[in-house]
Formats: structure tokens, C-alpha cells, sequence
């Protein structure tokens, strides 16, 4: 989270939204317009509402238009100031979800629903596997290259995936990766090993 001289929360890499998700675009402007609503309802201005909750106005006008993806404490802020009694941070799910592509959520939905993962890689360790170093040292190599919203965005949503590990009851996964996804120099060496250690878990 970015934070300016006044300590007032600002705009940060990989809360934007893609015009390309319709589905994802129509939550999000849902979800700004209600917090729109609401805010007029309880009869406060963008700026006055804004400083109440510690976010700056332009945020603000971003989130209410739908430009902008709310994080969960800002909405958890919102609740409390407009005393919406939980139904504004009853709609965290819904947006933690619209912030990943959606390739990945659909992926993500598989995997969660899966009983056994099996995988075999010859040229990239698979996305499970990755620590946040190997990850966005890879995703740092696509030809065109992401913006920088686009890179967090992406590597958010790998990471997020691993929470497979925690389920429970577990999926039975199986990787067989070839020798050279382990042994390739990605990053550095420093990051090429700390991939490395994801595989011996």
C-alpha cells in the first residue's frame, strides 16, 4: 500500500481493472456504484468521504467509477463510515476474485474443485511450484512486456493459487519436471535458487 507526505492511502500497482474481463468490469463498476450510493445516501461529499476513511478523493472517483478495484480494507472502511452493518464488506469475496484474470480464475476454480493435479514441465517450473522471486523474475521476461499493474496482477494471482497446499482435505498432486526447469537461470542466481527450494518441499 502507497501512502503519501499526509498519510493519506494512495493508488498502487495491480488494482486496475481489465477492459477486456467484461464480467470482472461489471462487478466492479457494480460495486462502486453502490458505494456511490451509499455515500450520497449518508450525505457526504467524495473529498469529505475520502478522508474519513484515509483514502485520497481520486481513489475515490476511481473506485465509484469502477476504474479501480477496491482492496478489502477499504471496504472494510466503508462499512464502518457508512455504517452499511457489513453489507459493503460482504462484497470482498466478489472483488478479491475480479482481480485475478480471468484465465486464472477459471483455472483456480478447477483446482479447487480437483482430487488429484498431475503435471509434467520441460521448460518452466509449474506455476504451483513458484516462489514470489522465480515468479516475477519469469513473468518479467514476456516479449511484449507487462505494464507493471499487469505484472502484479499476474503475480498475485499465481501465488494465490497456491493455497491448494492448505486445502482439506488435500488433492493428490504430482509434478515430474525435467531437469533443466530446475537447473535454468532465471532472475539470477539467487532467485534461480530460491525456486529451487519450492521443489524439495
Amino acid at each position: 500500500m502507497s501512502v503519501d507526505a499526509e498519510g493519506t492511502e494512495t493508488d498502487e500497482p495491480g488494482w486496475e481493472v481489465d477492459p477486456d474481463d467484461e464480467s470482472g468490469a461489471a462487478v466492479v463498476a457494480t460495486v462502486g456504484r453502490q458505494l456511490r450510493l451509499r455515500r450520497e445516501a449518508a450525505g457526504l461529499r467524495a473529498a469529505e468521504f475520502a478522508l474519513a476513511i484515509g483514502y485520497g478523493e481520486d481513489l475515490v472517483y476511481k473506485v465509484e467509477s469502477g476504474a479501480r478495484i477496491p482492496r478489502p480494507e477499504y471496504l472494510d472502511k466503508a462499512d464502518k463510515v457508512l455504517r452499511a452493518a457489513g453489507m459493503i464488506a460482504a462484497m470482498k469475496q466478489d472483488v478479491a476474485e475480479v482481480r485475478y484474470p480471468k484465465k486464472v480464475r477459471d483455472l483456480a476454480r478447477l483446482e479447487a474443485k480437483a482430487v488429484e493435479l498431475l503435471s509434467y514441465g520441460n521448460h518452466n517450473l509449474h506455476g504451483l511450484l513458484q516462489t514470489e522471486a522465480h515468479a516475477r523474475a519469469l513473468l518479467g521476461t514476456r516479449r511484449p512486456a507487462y505494464s507493471q499493474d499487469e505484472l502484479e496482477r499476474m503475480l498475485s494471482a499465481r501465488l494465490t493459487r497456491q493455497s491448494i497446499f492448505e486445502r482439506s482435505p488435500a488433492p493428490d498432486l504430482s509434478f515430474v519436471l525435467e531437469e533443466v526447469t530446475v537447473r535454468r537461470r532465471i532472475g539470477g542466481g539467487r532467485r534461480r535458487g530460491s525456486s529451487c527450494k519450492t521443489c524439495w518441499r
